[in-house]
């Protein structure tokens, strides 16, 4: 059964932000990957490409990657347009979500992605590329709707017309994120509403549903699909990621996740039922030093998939067991555990290819599991 769900990871784990980079990455983890999890079937890729990377990708070096492509039977599914500039080896923090919606170079660094992307999907058929949850929450306003809708609808239109060019239908699909202007389901099923997208344009736009994030949220699997489902909200690709979960007296550990590179926001809940939001693990830790109680706390900490702890503290493995077997067939699925070079030490436990041949493996056996027993 899991060979009707298209299954890759997405680069993005690796360092280095040029075209130079993505290639070598490739030659030297992905390749690993496919001779593992796919030696005798095309492999799916779920390539990074930055605004650098995309910049220099010219139409002979398109086309070099296609045969590339040919000769190690792989083939691109889906771009990750998020992070426009440097992902690796700096403070990223919320400068991750920069340029926003708000900024005309998203739209032309979005509409160069799916450019190159359509010249690598010839064949036609569905392709996605992955995007920011419009923006960072703080500093947005309302006045703010009207410039978003606008590059939106550029980017839309762009897609559509590569349609009726070569076939191929590529899908922006916005990817909400805890403590950003699209963070929950309400907001991304009110987002949909407020845009009033075309009809025409209609298809082209989805959602990147993130499991570490919507988990974070205290989302439930079942009732947040269902919701997408009636509202006519596209499920473009499932990022398949987990995050890190605390209870009880394991909530003072989650002070060892603290990095300088990523956000980390967490979510908490309270003996009363209350939620509240942190935009980064300091801000809880401040919280928590007042002596306040909470019962449980999540946080977007990207960590193997395979897990269900990871050092004294609990994971959200529970949410994909739950979530992977809803699934349409034919769903993308896309593993994101891209913080594994920021992780304690002590807490990496393979080699980036062989962790990321064995979260394949895990999806794969998941839902295996599951469809086997209905």
């Amino acid at each position: 059964m899991s060979d009707d769900y298209p299954l890759t990871y997405c680069t993005n784990i690796h360092p280095g932000d040029a075209w130079d980079d993505v290639l070598r990455n490739l030659d030297d983890h992905t390749l690993h990957v496919k001779r593992t999890c796919s030696p005798a079937s095309r492999f799916p890729l779920g390539l990074r490409v930055s605004a650098k990377a995309a910049s220099v990708l010219d139409d002979a070096k398109i086309r070099d990657f296609a045969r590339w492509c040919d000769r190690h039977d792989c083939y691109v599914l889906t771009l990750n347009g998020f992070p426009y500039g440097s992902f690796h080896g700096t403070s990223v923090k919320e400068s991750v979500y920069q340029p926003d919606w708000r900024d005309s170079r998203r739209a032309v660094y979005t509409k160069r992605l799916a450019d190159i992307l359509a010249q690598w999907s010839s064949e036609g058929g569905e392709r996605s590329i992955s995007t920011v949850p419009i923006a960072w929450r703080d500093g947005f306003d309302n006045g703010d709707w009207t410039l978003v809708r606008a590059h939106l609808i550029d980017v839309l239109s762009h897609l559509a017309r590569l349609r009726e060019r070569n076939g191929t239908l590529i899908c922006l699909a916005i990817e909400p994120e805890p403590h950003c202007v699209l963070e929950t389901t309400d907001q991304a099923i009110e987002f949909f509403a407020r845009m009033a997208f075309p009809s025409s344009l209609s298809e082209h736009i989805g959602l990147c549903f993130d499991c570490c994030h919507q988990a974070v949220e205290f989302e439930e699997p079942a009732v947040c699909l269902a919701r997408l489902a009636n509202a006519g909200i596209r499920v473009a690709k499932v990022q398949v990621s987990s995050a890190l979960r605390a209870r009880g007296d394991e909530i003072a550990n989650l002070s060892k996740f603290d990095e300088p590179t990523y956000l980390h926001q967490a979510v908490a809940r309270c003996p009363d039922g209350r939620t509240l939001r942190f935009a980064d693990l300091p801000d809880l830790a401040s919280w928590l030093e007042r002596g306040e109680s909470i019962d449980e706390c999540r946080v977007h900490f990207h960590v193997p998939i395979f897990l269900a702890e990871i050092g004294d503290v609990g994971t959200t493995r529970f949410f994909l067991e739950d979530c992977l077997p809803r699934l349409a067939p034919g769903t993308p699925l896309e593993v994101e555990t891209y913080s594994f070079g920021v992780l304690p030490p002590k807490l990496r436990l393979d080699s980036v290819a062989s962790s990321i041949a064995r979260e394949l493996g895990w999806v794969k056996e998941t839902l295996d599991a599951a469809h086997c027993c209905h």
